[in-house]
This record gives structure tokens, C-alpha cells and sequence, in this order.
């Protein structure tokens, strides 16, 4: 394998590239706009046979996207913030289509206050809308779970689109040494594109897609959406099993790290989990027992996997790099979801945290690892599960 410094836009852009993208439909949008700059050269440089489709808005660009995969072509586009909401109702008609298009997401903040900084609101927002989601900690990271997510995508057993999301500038922006992969490591990694799994319209045998449905069968639909999500977490194991084999980096659904003896897990998605890495390693070696959770696959929810890796800790902290107003964090409601019906479950801590592409430092994470102790030793209090951090000035703000 050979070695490469590129920042995230760029390996998401040469991950596309290697899996012989067929169509690529796109709106600039910061922190994405380098992913298609990328590819517009790799085509124009015949790098890359592939239709580059030039589009008026994010709507448009999802909308091509699944025009061109209903006729079998394996698609990619990427986007983040208020164009990612652009795309919205495309969004749920693509999964309700079962088409299995992939879109690197660089996770940025939405408005207002305008801010183009980088916090992960914009995909979570989107988390029900039936698409797979993945999370990227690192550069590499996000090089392969683009080339994994069309493995996923386009097996006959799930047929659903995925976004491959990793935060805006702290990823997107930022240059990281990757291992590449060569044309003929990935040819034999993915299907040929081409030969897809899933059913594409055919003229010779015409059927109708996107129907008006009465009630009366609209829930079996849905329902065979949700099975085929329940699915993919198989299929994600599984690819991740090959990909290691093949590459020597293995991935699952999660990283559990350090606990196995862990009384406190700092749970959380993409890059502050590489800071959490570093303060856990401190905390270690001050004789603390502390351990990380870093979730891969948000959607769907890695539930067996989250149960095993918790199953000795006393209390988890969740890092929310998002907010649900009015309520908690979005990462939260699905830890507790899962911990409530066990017999002996974690109490749980949820800290919101770098809102608008604020810094997560050591010192944030280490600050709700020492809240959580004192919580250990004092009980939870009355509205106190979900924490901002750090304080924040609110005067003269409305």
C-alpha cells in the first residue's frame, strides 16, 4: 500500500473515484466543495469516466442522483448544512426507492446564526430518514467507509443509501497520512458497477416506482424499509470483516476501547472520539478506569454491540456534538433507549458540545469524565442528564 497526505474532501473524492462512480451530481457548499472539485478534475483529467451532472441547487443534485440509479448506475454527490435540508425530500424519497446511492457528508453546522463551522446537527437532524449512516473518526476512516459503504448500499439484502459523514474543517479540511488502496483492490472488494443487486426500471419489463399508496399498504412498505435497515447491520459487520482481511483495517459497527474494567465510558460519533482516545490513554495513566465508545454506524443503532461494550461500566458519557431543543442531545435518547430495560444498566450522562465548530478539547472531555465522578458518588440530580459545555455567557444574546 502506498502512503498519500490528503485531508478528508480529498480521500472522499479518490475513494469515489476508485469505486467507478458512474454519476456524480453536486452543489458547493462549505466545508464540502472541495469533494467535487476533486472529482470534476479527475474527470476532466479522464482520471475518471463519470457524468458529472451541473445542477441548480441540492434538490436537484439528489434528484439526479436517484434518476440516474434507478436505471442501475452506481451514483455519489455530497453536501452538509442548510443544502443537506435542501435535499430533504429527496432524501426520503430515495430511501423509500430503495435506491442505493452514497453521499459524503462533511458535517457542518446549521443556520442561523449563520455559522459555517463544523458540528453535526445537519445529519442527525436526518437520522430517521431512512438513509444508513456512518461516521468517520479520522481521514483514513472516511477514505474507507466510502469504499465499504457501497458494498453496503448495493447488496440485494439491503438496497438503501448511506451517507458517509465526517465533521466539517476537523476532517473535511485537515491533512492526515491515509494508506490508499490500488484500482485492482477495490475491483475486488466491490461488484463490478454496471451488474447491480437492485431492481432498476427496464423498458422491456416496465413497473411503476414511487406510487401514490393508500394506508392500506403504506405500512408494509415502510415496515420492509425498516427490515432491510435491520439488515444492513449484518451486512456492515460482514463487509467490515472482508475489508479487513483484504486491507488490514478492520471495522465494526463500534470501537470499544478500554472497557473491558471501565467504570466510566465517554460515548461519541466521528473526530472528538480521537480526542476521547487520547484522554482516556491520560486518564489510564493516572489510574483512572475509564473507557470510549466510538459508534460507526448511527443508523442503524448498533444496539447488541453497545450493550456488550457498557455491560461493566457504572456510568456512560454521551458527547453530543449536536442539540434536540427542548430535549437532549440526539445520541442520547438512543443510549438510554437501549441501557433502560437491562437489569443492571449504566447511568448515563449527555454533554453538548462543540456547537458551530466550537473546539472539543481534552479538557471538555476530561471535565464531563470528572462530572461523571462526581455523579458516581453523588447521584444523579434533578434536570441534570443533559449538561452544556462549557458554560456559556448568555447576556445581551436573545
Amino acid at each position: 500500500m502506498a502512503q498519500e497526505l490528503w485531508n478528508g474532501n480529498r480521500a472522499a473524492a479518490e475513494a469515489a473515484r476508485l469505486c467507478k462512480v458512474q454519476t456524480v451530481a453536486a452543489y458547493p457548499i462549505t466545508p464540502q466543495t472541495g469533494v467535487v472539485e476533486h472529482i470534476s478534475a479527475f474527470i476532466n483529467n479522464g482520471e475518471m469516466k463519470a457524468e458529472m451532472v451541473h445542477v441548480e441547487s441540492e434538490h436537484s443534485a439528489m434528484s439526479a442522483c436517484a434518476g440516474a440509479a434507478t436505471m442501475g448506475a452506481r451514483t455519489f454527490t455530497a453536501s452538509c448544512s442548510q443544502g443537506l435540508m435542501l435535499m430533504g425530500e429527496v432524501l426520503f424519497m430515495t430511501s423509500g426507492c430503495r435506491l442505493p446511492v452514497v453521499m459524503a457528508v462533511a458535517n457542518r453546522s446549521l443556520s442561523a446564526p449563520v455559522n459555517i463551522w463544523g458540528d453535526q446537527q445537519d445529519s442527525l437532524v436526518l437520522r430517521d430518514s431512512g438513509w444508513i449512516q456512518l461516521y468517520s473518526t479520522t481521514v483514513q476512516e472516511t477514505y474507507d467507509n466510502i469504499i465499504q459503504a457501497y458494498r453496503i448500499a448495493e447488496d440485494e439484502q439491503v438496497c438503501l443509501p448511506v451517507m458517509v459523514c465526517y465533521d466539517g474543517f476537523y476532517i473535511s479540511h485537515v491533512s492526515e497520512t491515509v494508506e490508499t488502496l490500488t484500482q485492482e483492490e477495490v475491483d475486488q472488494y466491490l461488484p463490478s458497477n454496471g451488474t447491480p443487486n437492485w431492481t432498476v426500471l427496464d423498458v422491456e419489463n416496465p413497473f411503476q416506482l414511487n406510487q401514490l399508496l393508500p394506508p392500506v399498504a403504506y405500512a408494509e412498505y415502510q415496515y420492509r424499509k425498516h427490515t432491510a435497515m435491520e439488515r444492513a447491520r449484518g451486512i456492515a459487520i460482514e463487509a467490515g470483516n472482508v475489508f479487513g482481511e483484504m486491507y488490514g483495517r478492520n471495522y465494526g459497527l463500534l470501537d470499544a476501547y478500554q472497557c473491558e474494567d471501565a467504570e466510566v465510558i465517554i460515548v461519541g460519533l466521528g473526530s472528538p472520539t480521537g480526542t476521547a482516545r487520547w484522554v482516556v490513554n491520560n486518564l489510564r495513566g493516572r489510574g483512572e478506569r475509564a473507557g470510549l465508545v466510538d459508534i460507526r454506524m448511527f443508523r442503524p443503532f448498533p444496539e447488541k454491540e453497545f450493550i456488550e461494550a457498557v455491560k461493566n461500566a457504572r456510568l456512560v458519557v454521551v458527547l453530543d456534538k449536536d442539540m434536540g431543543f427542548g430535549t437532549s442531545g440526539m445520541l442520547y435518547p438512543d443510549i438510554t433507549r437501549v441501557l433502560y430495560h437491562l437489569d443492571n444498566r449504566p447511568m448515563a450522562l449527555n454533554f453538548i458540545v462543540g456547537l458551530g465548530g466550537r473546539d472539543v478539547t481534552p479538557e471538555t472531555i476530561e471535565h464531563a469524565y470528572f462530572r461523571a465522578r462526581v455523579v458516581l458518588q453523588d447521584g444523579l440530580q434533578d434536570n441534570a442528564q443533559t449538561v452544556f459545555w462549557p458554560d456559556t455567557n448568555l447576556e445581551g444574546l436573545y
